[in-house]
């Protein structure tokens, strides 16, 4: 078995709480990747749904490293937008401690998720990821989907003033693309 890694940056989202709590978008459904993927919507239920008969949960990691967790991921769920996370870093571990201070200093806003695949569609030169055996969920330096950007830290801002800004920001890049 073989571990995938897709990247995203967390602005699809990104929200920080009480210091540790760290909220966003670790997936956007039916956005092509630099690699090709697209992620179908539904893709993560058979697989959050068997990490909870199991009691077990997506691991949060840092870049990728299974020898270092850095939080614990409270939430993870699939909306209409994607794959939502939200959990919080363990202050008490050195590496959580610094990617805080990353995280607050703009220094890393990447989140990456590690999967196997278990069905995919060819359609062109895009692969479709249908069904995905999910992980992990790491925080990351440079993730895969470029177009999902840091909205802002969430000092006092509403999660809804962040999707705001995000649709904004997607909004624009259309135009431009188009």
């Amino acid at each position: 078995m073989e571990l995938e890694r897709k990247f995203m940056q967390f602005g699809a989202g990104l929200e920080v709480q009480d210091g540790a709590v760290i909220a966003g978008y670790a997936s956007l459904f039916d956005v092509p990747d630099q690699g090709g993927d697209v992620v179908a919507a539904g893709a993560y239920g058979a697989s959050l749904a068997q990490l909870q008969v199991r009691g077990r949960s997506v691991k949060m990691l840092w870049q990728h490293d299974p020898a270092r967790p850095i939080g614990v991921w409270d939430e993870v769920r699939e909306d209409a937008r994607g794959l939502y996370v939200k959990g919080r870093l363990l202050v008490d571990v050195a590496q959580g401690r610094e990617a805080m201070a990353l995280i607050e200093a703009g220094a890393i806003d990447g989140l990456s998720i590690g999967y196997r695949t278990k069905q995919a569609t060819k359609e062109g030169g895009t692969r479709r990821l249908v069904e995905v055996e999910l992980w992990e969920v790491s925080l990351v330096t440079f993730p895969m989907l470029p177009e999902a950007r840091v909205a802002a830290k969430a000092d006092g801002l509403a999660v809804a003033d962040i999707r705001d800004m995000t649709a904004a920001i997607e909004a624009a890049r259309q135009e431009m693309a188009g």
